[in-house]
């Protein structure tokens, strides 16, 4: 294992704002729930009175992956299929879709970027049920939905999104638990707060230290767990100026495969439920070609990356997001750099 540079006596980890606000995901969600749960259960109603055709999701950024774990938990308990629209259809083609009989779900932290705001006004204009999952809820995008319903992460100033990426997750589960009515989801929303608190607590620094002199690596997952490996991902490139690719563990043994190397890092995230077995193949074959993964699930010859196992599968891959969180700040550090004002990004970024 190769020894982390110094840290840098200016920037310490207990002086990182991601961090801090890392760790006010579980406080946060716990609001969330208590504020927000009579209005998902008035949606969660009304869609079971009136089953939308499909799912119509929009979002950028570390919205759009939370929008990813949305995905698996609509599809595989309500059996709906959904669909991630690119803004640019009404932004720059201006490109009308007919999205009747739809349920159009836009997730945002500022609600003001151009392109999701022509979007959802299309997608309201042709008869969709629009629903924000929006942080500021007095934003110009939450007036545009017939049903908004607030992040509650609270202010957020550190440019790399954390608290409103886990916040956007529990709103989807929320959004699933009230329209299914599958009392095990509402149990897992009941049961996230607590368990992000203990995954704040579990040390993936030891893991990812190594990092620290890498160059590229990938980070996979599948189902649920595929929107945690973008986000991780998103965060090794925008804080770390690493170069992460997310991949789901199927799609890495087709092209992507080729770039496997001994040595080449790989970090995992998984989840035990039926996307376990075929993930575990996969990352044996990557062990087999001489790949250092680092993983969730327990694979012969990968460094473990600390779990809760008492965690629900369903919520497993937003548990697994926060451990990261609390460690990826200190790989950035390691790398001579400041999470808190990662190169080129501003905290807003306004799209057409």
């Amino acid at each position: 294992m190769i020894a982390p540079p110094a840290v840098p006596s200016t920037i310490l980890p207990a002086q990182s704002a991601m961090a801090r606000e890392a760790a006010q995901a579980p406080a946060s969600a716990r609001v969330q729930i208590a504020r927000c749960a009579a209005g998902f259960a008035e949606l969660g109603e009304r869609l079971r009175r009136r089953p939308p055709r499909f799912v119509v999701t929009c979002a950028r950024g570390s919205s759009d992956h939370a929008a990813s774990y949305g995905k698996y938990l609509i599809e595989t308990e309500l059996g709906r299929a959904v669909a991630s629209v690119g803004p640019s259809i009404a932004s720059v083609y201006r490109s009308p879709l007919e999205l009747g009989d739809a349920l159009f779900v836009t997730v945002s932290q500022s609600g003001r970027s151009p392109d999701l705001l022509r979007l959802t006004d299309a997608a309201r204009a042709r008869g969709a049920l629009v629903v924000g999952f929006i942080n500021d809820e007095h934003s110009p995008l939450a007036e545009l939905c017939h049903v908004a319903l607030p992040l509650c992460a609270g202010a957020e100033t550190s440019v790399a999104a954390t608290k409103s990426f886990l916040l956007s997750g529990l709103a989807f589960l929320q959004l699933a638990a009230h329209w299914s009515g599958a009392r095990a989801l509402t149990e897992a929303v009941g049961q996230l707060p607590d368990a992000l608190e203990a995954a704040s607590r579990l040390d993936w620094w030891p893991a990812l230290a190594p990092l620290s002199r890498a160059t590229s690596l990938y980070v996979l997952g599948r189902g649920t767990g595929l929107g945690a490996a973008l986000e991780i991902a998103l965060k090794l490139k925008e804080v770390c100026r690493l170069h992460a690719e997310a991949f789901s563990t199927a799609e890495v043994l087709h092209g992507p495969l080729a770039l496997i190397d001994p040595g080449f890092p790989v970090l995992a995230v998984g989840q035990e439920d039926s996307a376990a077995a075929t993930t575990r193949s996969t990352l044996a074959r990557l062990v087999a070609l001489g790949a250092v993964v680092r993983s969730t699930l327990e694979v012969p010859g990968a460094e473990p990356l600390p779990t809760l196992a008492t965690a629900p599968p369903v919520i497993a891959p937003l548990c697994q997001v926060q451990s990261f969180y609390m460690a990826v700040h200190r790989l950035a550090i390691a790398r001579d750099l400041d999470p808190d004002a990662p190169l080129h990004l501003r905290k807003v970024t306004e799209t057409l």
